[in-house]
């Protein structure tokens, strides 16, 4: 059975006491949800709170806690960057690759990310990695093969049995943040382009155990109908993470 996630990124948001109120108020909430032990929460702060995060989190074995990037290096003269064996020793279990934010902003390739993909994974942390076309790749029918390079170049470098340790998120880079989400049919159509190059690389069983998130624009209104899909196994969320009630109504999404 394919595992069911709900990951909040809340990217460069929050103080430390704000962030300690909102990950209090997600930890109360989710324990009073009657949901699936098949379903997994992840947060996902900015670095200064990964550790308290942790501790507030570490009693629910619902919750896990990723960092939103790392470096490809395991330690050296990389001023500003934070390594993968760094983020294992304070409990971080996942990390976010590939975002449309690190790609547009810091001008993260494929090869690049594909270093950091190793580096997670040498440090027995998770992998969420992320892929999507930008509006102008959409229009001209070119989202498929975008994708398709991004996963090859970036995460399809990986054997069977590391692939099996990874998670992928697909997000429509027009749809991150402008409020505007993606159908429920365009969703599940690229989300079951995913599964099939999966299980074109990877063999028939790794596909069908393998979990693809939505990111952009999920929220609690949209959640169910996105989550309802046959190949939709949760969400990579931006701003409704960043509050409690929002974030626990999409994880009772399921």
């Amino acid at each position: 059975m394919r595992k069911k996630i709900v990951a909040g990124n809340w990217k460069m948001n929050k103080t430390r006491n704000e962030a300690i109120a909102l990950v209090n108020g997600i930890v109360e909430g989710v324990s009073k949800l009657k949901i699936s032990e098949n379903v997994q929460v992840i947060l996902a702060p900015p670095f200064p709170f990964l550790e308290s995060v942790f501790q507030l989190s570490k009693n629910s074995s619902r919750i896990s806690v990723a960092a939103q990037n790392c470096h490809s290096e395991e330690k050296g003269a990389y001023t500003g960057e934070v390594a993968a064996s760094m983020l294992e020793s304070i409990g971080v279990s996942h990390v976010i690759l590939g975002h449309s934010e690190r790609r547009a902003y810091f001008n993260e390739d494929n090869n690049f990310l594909a270093k950091k993909v190793k580096a997670v994974l040498k440090n027995n942390l998770k992998p969420i990695f992320c892929c999507g076309e930008i509006l102008a790749e959409r229009e001209k029918g070119n989202h498929f093969n975008i994708v398709k390079t991004q996963l090859e170049e970036g995460l399809f470098v990986l054997n069977s049995e590391e692939i099996q340790n990874t998670i992928i998120a697909y997000e429509p880079v027009w749809a991150i943040g402008t409020g505007v989400t993606a159908s429920s049919e365009q969703a599940q159509e690229m989300h079951a382009f995913i599964r099939g190059l999966i299980k074109e690389k990877y063999g028939d069983n790794i596909a069908g155990n393998y979990t693809i998130l939505y990111g952009g624009s999920c929220n609690a209104k949209n959640a169910r109908e996105l989550f309802a899909n046959t190949d939709v196994d949760g969400g990579l969320i931006g701003g409704a993470s960043l509050i409690a009630n929002d974030f626990i109504t999409i994880v009772d999404s399921f």
